[in-house]
């Protein structure tokens, strides 16, 4: 054989050969993609346990399998979202586990603490320390000294001007307007309350990003089913720098802690929203 017939046949066959070397990379089960995520999130290698193992191999296998690789989400976002989910139905054995794997992923205690005090103003107080004492827990036995560092940004007397800045940038004045026709008092207390309590005490804390909180206040508000709120909280995603294709992937993600009812209402009400009309208005930033 020629050598510059060789050169071309092998030339032929040598792309043909990567191809087939492509083609022959095994694709990791739906079995062995829970395996790996499992461990990856609790430094473990999962067992279905001795009582109801096929329960728990469904459970594992759908959510580590399954859910944890729908969408656009990395690891971190992904635990955050768990760990508000669970905050919010008050599963707090779970939510150990998960506040643990949220740890392990890469997330500091900083921000997922932020990520609970979050929920405060959707779930009340007793909910939240709740959730607090089970993250405390976790943090004496990993070793992290309490309490972390303040996070708090404002003073008793920015605290309304603060957060009404970030409430008017995400939302205007909607709520003081709806608040007009109430009797007395209560036509400027609530608004107010909104205003001072969620927007003063919560948003405008270090820790978390204003694309992250709005993201989880929208979980919180799905795991309530707080369908009214949720419109709203789609719109301020928006602004804040999330898009719809990371709000459906996060509420895919809550689905194996909330069920599907309450995810699915948050997903028909994504897709229906137009939001076209609105861009991000605020840098992406620590706050």
């Amino acid at each position: 054989m020629k050598l510059s017939t060789f050169i071309l046949a092998f030339g032929l066959f040598f792309p043909l050969t990567l191809q087939a070397q492509e083609k022959e990379e095994p694709v990791m089960t739906r079995i062995q993609l829970a395996d790996e995520k499992y461990e990856d999130l609790f430094a473990a290698r999962r067992t279905p346990g001795q009582t109801d193992p096929e329960f728990m191999n469904i459970l594992q296998n759908f959510i580590f399998g399954e859910v944890f690789y729908v969408g656009n989400l990395d690891d971190k976002t992904r635990e955050l979202i768990t760990v508000v989910s669970l905050t919010t139905i008050q599963t707090l054995p779970q939510l150990k586990a998960h506040i643990n794997a949220a740890l392990n992923v890469g997330n500091t205690p900083a921000e997922i603490r932020e990520a609970i005090y979050q929920c405060a103003p959707f779930i009340g107080f007793p909910r939240t320390l709740n959730a607090i004492g089970t993250f405390n827990e976790v943090m004496n036995e990993r070793g992290i000294k309490l309490p972390l560092e303040e996070a708090g940004t404002i003073t008793e007397e920015n605290r309304h001007d603060k957060g009404a800045e970030i409430q008017n940038l995400l939302y205007g004045d909607e709520v003081k307007r709806a608040m007009k026709t109430l009797p007395g008092e209560y036509k400027n207390a609530v608004p107010d309350i909104l205003t001072n309590f969620c927007f003063g005490d919560f948003y405008t804390r270090k820790g978390l990003t204003l694309k992250q909180k709005e993201l989880l206040s929208f979980v919180t508000l799905t795991a309530l089913g707080a369908e009214k709120q949720l419109k709203a909280h789609i719109v301020g995603n928006i602004k804040a720098g999330n898009n719809k294709e990371t709000l459906l992937a996060a509420m895919v993600q809550t689905i194996p802690y909330i069920g599907l009812p309450n995810a699915l209402t948050a997903i028909n009400l994504i897709k229906e929203t137009e939001v076209d009309n609105y861009k991000p208005i605020y840098e992406e930033q620590s706050l």
